[in-house]
């Protein structure tokens, strides 16, 4: 594959070194995302934004405040002064963040890419110890980090062998951490760094649950594709829209729904460290928010809010992602609210969503089209296509695409040009794309292939059923049985009648085969801090 890099404005060459072999990359389909060879994402989500007239908009609300598009162009150009001239820092060297989801950690985010540096974020969540082997790989010199939140990197600089200093900035609105000291009296003018398009912006972590971290690695060109592309096309936003979501900034999903996008265009986003879907409730009210990103078991527990007297009227759309996003819930959400509510998927691999419903064209249990600038296409094992309607292997190609750094892994992501999501899907006769499971999630029973989020999406339609989630568990006979771990409604009863009734419900909905022959009561189900499921602990659990 011939593969030609734009001009690199790094001194510390790691991030280019480290980049897979060019034999190993997914094919890049860039057509119609034509960038300048020297580009700064930085600059161009602040400074370029203030010169484009937005500069009174409001960009973040935080912290009980406002901050203009001025005052942040303003604010990560001091901090970026600061880390140049206080710390050192030198185009291409790692800085990882750590924080919660608030404004400084935003500014943080701008002000270390406009010096240049690759910007690894972090979530608040993360102990020492997969803190240290963030650091160790990705060779971080430098940490910036909120006050409240120092303990665990502290710690891991401690045996760390790459990490030098932390510095603390203040993650309220008083400003007053060692950070924040240090860029106080530095001018508001600052000659960003000089960056290519093709230079990697952002090494984004893997939420992988076992074994050593994957670096994917996203250049300045990828943090502006994933806006002039599924932003503009799917969520068609505007500079009057506000942004609210619980996903952390650490995520690609959520530094894209929540910095990314609305930056792009001159909107906001209101951010919140603890985004309970109670909490989200009550800033969607309180600042007339027009689109929410969260993941589906929110969506629920926000349907239940409006029993209430919850007021979500200001949305105009609603993305899930994350995890699939059950029929259910989507009839649900539009039968109280009307608004629409968009499934779609994507990956850190990615970077964002690449396969979308969108407005107007959403319907319940499907994932929709590709993105404008993606191609997708389900095939088998040995990548031959398969007949529609028949489940197989997600593989999507597009302007963005997996490069692990220094990992061989790569391998198995990318085969013949096309990234290998690790997805079932089929595909309709209509061409919509439909999420069947994770390819590690198909339960094979009796030689059955059963998807274990369609038998999620039928426990949800009985009204005993808060949430649920399907694991397949081993069996002598049948090779694995399908297993439904259960939290009920309040006033239900978790006992053997209710077990046969949620059985019989299964079989009368969907072929009986799939059935739970096993159903387990449970108080709550373990989730991640983006609200995913996390089977694996249910699996390990038993």
């Amino acid at each position: 594959m011939s593969i030609e890099l734009g001009p690199s404005g790094h001194e510390d060459t790691f991030a280019r070194d480290n980049l897979p072999p060019f034999g190993e990359w997914p094919e890049m389909r860039l057509d119609g995302f034509d960038y300048p060879d020297w580009l700064n994402v930085g600059v161009e989500l602040t400074d370029r934004m203030v010169e484009k007239g937005f500069g009174d908009h409001t960009a973040l609300i935080g912290n009980g405040r406002r901050r203009t598009y001025k005052e942040l162009a303003d604010w990560t150009n001091r901090l970026a002064r600061a880390l140049v001239e206080d710390y050192g820092v030198r185009p291409g060297n790692r800085v990882l963040i750590r924080s919660a989801n608030n404004p400084a950690m935003v500014a943080c985010w701008l002000a270390a890419t406009k010096a240049g540096a690759v910007v690894v974020n972090t979530m608040p969540m993360l102990r020492a110890g997969e803190l240290g082997k963030i650091v160790d790989k990705a060779e971080v010199t430098l940490a910036l980090c909120d006050t409240r939140l120092m303990d665990d990197l502290v710690t891991c600089a401690k045996d760390s062998r790459t990490l030098e200093t932390v510095v603390g900035f203040d993650g309220t609105a008083s400003h007053d951490a060692e950070l924040d000291r240090a860029a106080l009296d530095k001018p508001v003018r600052f000659e960003a760094v000089r960056t290519g398009r093709d230079d990697v912006a952002l090494l984004g972590f893997t939420s992988g649950t076992t074994g050593q971290p994957k670096a994917t690695m996203h250049f300045h060109r990828d943090i502006l594709i994933i806006a002039d592309g599924y932003a503009k096309e799917v969520l068609k936003v505007t500079p009057e829209d506000i942004f609210v979501g619980s996903p952390p900034l650490a995520f690609t999903f959520g530094l894209g729904g929540l910095a990314v996008f609305p930056l792009r265009f001159g909107a906001a986003a209101a951010l919140l460290e603890t985004a309970s879907p109670p909490n989200l409730i009550e800033i969607i009210e309180r600042y007339r928010a027009t689109v929410c990103f969260t993941a589906p078991t929110a969506y629920l527990a926000m349907l239940r809010a409006m029993e209430d007297g919850a007021d979500l009227s200001s949305l105009r759309c609603a993305v899930s992602a994350g995890e699939t996003l059950p029929g259910p819930v989507f009839e649900d959400w539009m039968r109280r609210t009307g608004k629409p509510l968009l499934d779609g998927i994507g990956a850190t691999e990615m970077l964002h969503i690449f396969i979308s419903n969108r407005l107007g064209d959403a319907k319940p249990a499907c994932t929709g089209f590709p993105v404008t600038g993606y191609e997708a296409k389900i095939v088998d094992d040995e990548m031959n296509e398969v007949e529609r309607g028949i489940p197989g292997r997600l593989a999507v190609k597009g302007p963005t695409g997996c490069r692990y750094m220094a990992d061989p892994r790569q391998r198995d992501y990318v085969q013949d040009g096309w990234n290998i999501t690790g997805d079932t899907f089929f595909q309709d006769e209509d061409g919509y794309f439909h999420f069947a499971a994770r390819s590690d999630d198909m339960i094979i029973s009796s030689g059955y292939n059963i998807a274990g989020p369609e038998v999620e999406a039928a426990l949800l339609k009985h009204d005993a059923v808060a949430e649920c989630a399907v694991i397949g568990a081993p069996d002598p006979d049948r090779g694995a049985i399908v297993e439904a771990h259960v939290v009920l409604a309040e006033g239900a009863t978790g006992d053997e009648a209710m077990v046969k009734t949620l059985q019989d419900f299964v079989k009368a909905t969907i072929a009986p085969y799939k059935y739970p022959r096993r159903v387990v009561f449970c108080d709550a189900l373990p989730k991640t801090q983006t609200g995913k499921v996390q089977r694996f602990k249910l699996r390990e659990g038993r």
